[in-house]
């Protein structure tokens, strides 16, 4: 495209982007798309939108948490923050959907599932909850099956983390260091000394923690939120896709991402 010519809905593909909302509802008495039904589609698909600029940050926090920089580290957390605060903010927008309104669609979306998303899933794995079994919701050779599996061989936004504190000089373990970076995240008593220290007695290292810290809450606060918008709207049916629906979000609930984060209050 010719600079000189390229216009603001033209950078931003919008003819393209508003040709991507497509209902497949029918009302029966007018013959047009349930009301609700566009709601739900472009609420989900900002959703998609938000992940994939979460993971385009989570690869910058990771790099330059590796490489020792408080600095950028910190600003870009602080706008993955953000993100997440509007993340959760959209549940209200979809809470002003009645279970009624939704039940007038909802067969429409047949198998079809949030459990289904790729880059949430990714994104899940970025910050260290990785469930192998999430991998088999993707075809096997398809680009997404194929970024699930970088994500999971992957180290962690923990690891970062911890090769951010070795980076600044400060005492880790060697396990830690070089642990399998695909099982879940524990605890790690022997470094707990270490995060000790940096609260006490280094600020920019105390910084970055705290603010680790602030993103296992808010996503915390995400699936909590999403719990709730999923009760109000179908109870505890089961979820589309064949999900169990609430009942398995709920157990996605009050499981800390950076356990060695929480466990270290006590102490202070």
């Amino acid at each position: 495209m010719n600079p000189s010519t390229l216009t603001y809905a033209g950078y931003l593909k919008v003819h393209e982007l508003l040709t991507l909302q497509q209902p497949l509802s029918s009302d029966p008495e007018t013959g047009r798309p349930e009301h609700d039904e566009m709601l739900f589609i472009v609420t989900h698909q900002v959703y998609e939108l938000w992940f994939r600029q979460q993971l385009h940050e989570a690869d910058r926090l990771m790099d330059r948490l590796v490489a020792g920089d408080s600095v950028l580290a910190s600003t870009t957390l602080k706008r993955m923050l953000s993100i997440l605060k509007t993340m959760v903010l959209q549940i209200d927008v979809l809470e002003t959907m009645t279970p009624i309104d939704f039940h007038s669609f909802r067969s429409f979306l047949s198998s079809a599932s949030g459990f289904q998303s790729a880059q949430f899933r990714e994104f899940e794995f970025v910050l260290g909850n990785k469930n192998p079994r999430m991998l088999s919701f993707q075809p096997e050779g398809s680009p997404e099956r194929s970024a699930l599996e970088r994500r999971f061989a992957a180290p962690t936004l923990y690891d970062a983390f911890v090769r951010f504190v070795a980076a600044r000089g400060h005492a880790v373990p060697t396990e830690l260091l070089s642990r399998d970076v695909t099982q879940p995240m524990q605890e790690w008593p022997a470094f707990q000394g270490t995060i000790l220290d940096l609260y006490h007695h280094h600020a920019a290292e105390r910084g970055i923690c705290e603010l680790l810290v602030d993103l296992d809450e808010g996503i915390q606060e995400w699936r909590y939120r999403h719990v709730k918008m999923v009760e109000r709207t179908i109870g505890f049916k089961q979820g589309t896709g064949g999900s169990s629906g609430a009942a398995y979000l709920r157990t996605t609930l009050f499981n800390p991402l950076f356990p060695d984060l929480w466990a270290i209050r006590t102490r202070l």
